[in-house]
């Protein structure tokens, strides 16, 4: 017997409809390049919505069409989130940080039919003119300035929208169409194209706005750093209007200074980042004597660890709390958040600042398993290795135009490429990547560990550990240090601060000093690069 219920589709849409109809006074600040700032409301932007909707399918664009967006977090880019998917066909938001050569494989491979650029950004699309893809029909500039000559037509974004009506019935579509379309980093091969539906981002938003995850609420003014061309701003954009919290689109200038401006002037209640963000900005606030939250925002950090010195320093000299999540692109991308559990909410802040550092355990609509080289579950006992698999609603089934790729078994998982330990409340913590670890002797050493270790030492800025040829362990942990400006720290001074932290045998055989490290296109060490410029390297006997 089936359930008495009425069924509607999760869409995309219905998530601007609530906003619109019930947080008609919610406010939307957008910052431009210049630092205007543009004020709006819900209403307003589903007005805009409409119109923009209703432009794109007076230039054809069908449901499923590719619609590429190389922009910042702002008002114009909210819209094309939910004009574009809400007509049915799908937004592709390509990272500008990747290289020429990543940004033209990828639109070539998604097959975009009109590109919308911010006019901060047109030069980058200009040197990519003759490598434009066959199947793009125009281009659109975001931000005013003057159109650039290229092989398609190129339109201003306020010209195009200005003809249209503000209204529109949004159709019902299947809620398993697809809504949109983020391509990972590619720092191991070519981007691979993630295709998110409407029904896996709607639960994720829902997911991802309750308490012991984001938990937004509509009195939040909510402002993403996290890029909205990196996997949809962690989810940020849909979570605000389906909480009703306020949003805050800080534009391209994501300085210390300029973010905690906004942060003052329109009361930011919480934000998300990668660490590089937030370390910047503790490091600027120590810079300001005197200088404090009005009050202290939450902050969420992904992407990779946070020193726990950066998580300390927020809590106990601002009284900002950061909350450590986990996730990826091929997961929309919540996967797993470091709340407390009844297990150990009586913990102190002391305690359990030292144990933030961990991913943490999954939301409902996650599942994790880890697996050991043998394909066994590990124990959870904070030590056993194994690689993470994951499955859920808002988990990847398969890569856009590559249905056969490895990352998923037979049994309806996917390899994350992640090496992790779990403990006894379930939360897992990353050592490594399943390619990063280095194997000394057949035994397992996490890079992550003795990275993040290293960071603890003042005078190291920057650390990243790979493997070196050994003639006799086959590969040794070889450390690559960016000093502090100012300072001449030695190796051995390095080297101490592992003594009693981890087994003599993992600590690093050598400490190179370097003036820079390469970083992927989302500010992650680029270990692949990194291996290749010192794969020469080799310890003595």
């Amino acid at each position: 017997m089936l359930g008495l219920m009425q069924e509607h589709p999760l869409l995309v849409s219905s998530i601007l409809r609530h906003a619109e109809r019930h947080h008609r006074a919610t406010k939307i600040v957008s910052v431009g390049a210049d630092g205007a700032v543009i004020r709006s409301s819900y209403p307003e932007v589903a007005a805009r919505c409409a119109q923009l909707a209703r432009a794109l399918t007076r230039l054809d664009v069908k449901p499923g069409d590719r619609v590429a967006t190389l922009g910042w977090n702002t008002l114009a880019h909210l819209e094309l989130y939910y004009a574009v998917s809400g007509m049915g066909a799908i937004l592709h938001t390509v990272n500008p940080r990747l290289f020429p050569d990543q940004i033209a494989y990828i639109m070539a491979d998604a097959a975009d039919v009109v590109l919308f650029v911010d006019s901060t950004l047109v030069a980058a699309v200009t040197a990519l003119a003759e490598r434009l893809p066959r199947s793009l029909r125009a281009i659109v500039v975001m931000g005013g300035g003057e159109l650039p000559a290229l092989p398609v037509p190129t339109l201003a974004y306020e010209a195009l929208l200005a003809p249209e009506e503000s209204a529109l019935d949004w159709p019902r579509l299947d809620e398993r169409s697809a809504s949109s379309l983020c391509y990972t980093s590619g720092t191991t091969g070519e981007p691979k194209g993630v295709l998110y539906s409407h029904r896996s981002t709607v639960l994720h938003a829902m997911a991802a706005i309750q308490p012991d995850v984001f938990a937004l609420r509509a009195t939040d003014v909510v402002m993403p750093v996290v890029p909205m061309f990196h996997v949809n701003a962690w989810g940020l954009p849909y979570c605000s209007l389906m909480a009703g919290s306020a949003l805050v689109l800080p534009g391209p200038r994501l300085d210390a200074a300029s973010l905690y401006a906004l942060f003052e002037a329109e009361g930011v209640t919480f934000s998300a980042g990668v660490p590089t963000i937030w370390t910047g900005l503790l490091q600027w606030l120590r810079s300001q004597p005197g200088t404090r939250f009005t009050a202290p925002p939450r902050l969420v950090v992904g992407g990779t660890a946070l020193p726990v010195p950066i998580t300390s320093g927020f809590q106990s000299e601002y009284g900002v709390p950061i909350l450590h999540a986990w996730g990826m692109t091929e997961i929309s991308p919540l996967g797993s958040v470091n709340t407390r559990k009844a297990e150990n909410a009586d913990w102190s802040d002391e305690v359990f600042l030292a144990y933030s550092r961990k991913q943490g355990r999954p939301q409902f609509g996650v599942d994790l398993r880890v697996l050991d080289s043998h394909g066994e579950p590990i124990a959870q006992d904070d030590k056993a290795f194994g690689e993470l698999e994951v499955q859920g609603h808002w988990v990847a089934s398969a890569y856009f135009n590559r249905p056969d790729d490895e990352a998923f078994t037979p049994d309806g998982w996917m390899r994350t490429g992640d090496v992790v330990t779990v403990d006894a409340l379930g939360s897992i913590e990353i050592v490594d990547r399943a390619k990063d670890v280095i194997k000394s002797g057949g035994e397992w050493i996490s890079s992550i560990t003795l990275e993040n270790l290293a960071l603890a030492h003042p005078d190291v800025q920057l650390a990243a550990v790979i493997p070196a040829h050994h003639p006799k362990w086959d590969e040794r942990p070889l450390l690559l240090v960016v000093r502090r400006p100012g300072t001449e720290p030695d190796a051995a001074s390095i080297l101490a601060i592992y003594e009693g932290k981890v087994a003599r045998w993992w600590v690093p055989d050598a400490v190179e000093f370097v003036d820079s490290l390469p970083l992927t296109a989302t500010g992650k060490l680029w270990k692949a690069e990194m291996k290749k410029q010192w794969k020469d390297y080799s310890f003595p006997a």
